[in-house]
């Protein structure tokens, strides 16, 4: 078995700093890896410190983890250390929030995938989703901590009502928001040839999922699939943040 992986972030073409960060780790055995994915939020310099902050701290608590034996890894002690480090991450920001008054609208989306052999182990809050890429479909496995969701599932508004709605991108969850991290959780099996997909919602709303699926097939190599996805959302006017991270697993 072995984990290909790639990413890359990007200002996007209107933003004039980038709030987004990305992070991957595999271990020396080849046989875990983790994924990190955050979309920081908030005035003044908020939105890449929580990022930043999000990120740092989920990479401290899981990294020492993924050197250790994959075989004693049962899937309730992995979602048990997936929410430790939401745990922390959401006492870091809130306690640099507290240092500083500039900082108190500061928090961040967080999704992130540990990968253990052939199962992803993903956990998330917010809006910035994971994927899976496979025979010509991609699945959306998080679903977002948004006001438009809860509508849509509600019935409030259809699909076709999304763009027009104003506070579409208002969350109802995120890291350091809110006094207790509570991450949602799921266990996807993965088959050789798939791609998992990290991203923020920089790419989500510039490049449509059908361009996706285009661009993984006609990239030879991990990287090239990356700056293609990038480049669509550039030559789309991407107004945000752009990040993505992907991983390919093979025997």
């Amino acid at each position: 078995m072995n984990y290909r992986i790639a990413g890359q972030t990007h200002r996007g073409t209107v933003r004039e700093t980038n709030q987004d960060v990305v992070g991957w780790r595999v271990n020396e055995a080849g046989n875990q890896a983790l994924l990190v994915v955050a979309d920081g939020m908030g005035g003044y310099q908020g939105g890449e410190i929580a990022s930043r902050l999000a990120v740092e701290a989920v990479v401290e608590l899981l990294e020492p983890e993924l050197a250790g034996d994959s075989a004693g890894l049962t899937e309730s002690a992995v979602r048990e250390s997936l929410e430790r480090a939401f745990v922390l991450a959401n006492k870091r920001i809130l306690g640099r929030r507290a240092e500083d008054a500039r900082l108190d609208k500061m928090g961040t989306t967080l999704v992130l995938a540990w990968v253990i052999g052939d199962r992803a182990h993903i956990a998330h809050m917010g809006d910035s989703r994971c994927y899976c890429l496979r025979g010509g479909q991609a699945t959306c496995l998080t679903r977002d901590d948004t006001v438009v969701q809860n509508m849509l599932e509600d019935g409030s508004i259809t699909l076709a009502d999304v763009p027009n709605v104003p506070f579409r991108n208002v969350l109802t969850r995120a890291v350091g928001a809110i006094d207790l991290a509570e991450p949602s959780y799921r266990v996807e099996p993965l088959e050789e040839g798939d791609v998992l997909l990290l991203c923020s919602d920089g790419l989500t709303n510039s490049v449509p999922e059908a361009q996706w699926l285009e661009i993984s097939t006609e990239q030879d190599g991990m990287e090239r699939t990356v700056q293609a996805l990038i480049d669509a959302g550039l030559a789309n006017g991407a107004g945000d943040n752009l990040s993505v991270v992907l991983l390919t697993l093979e025997y």
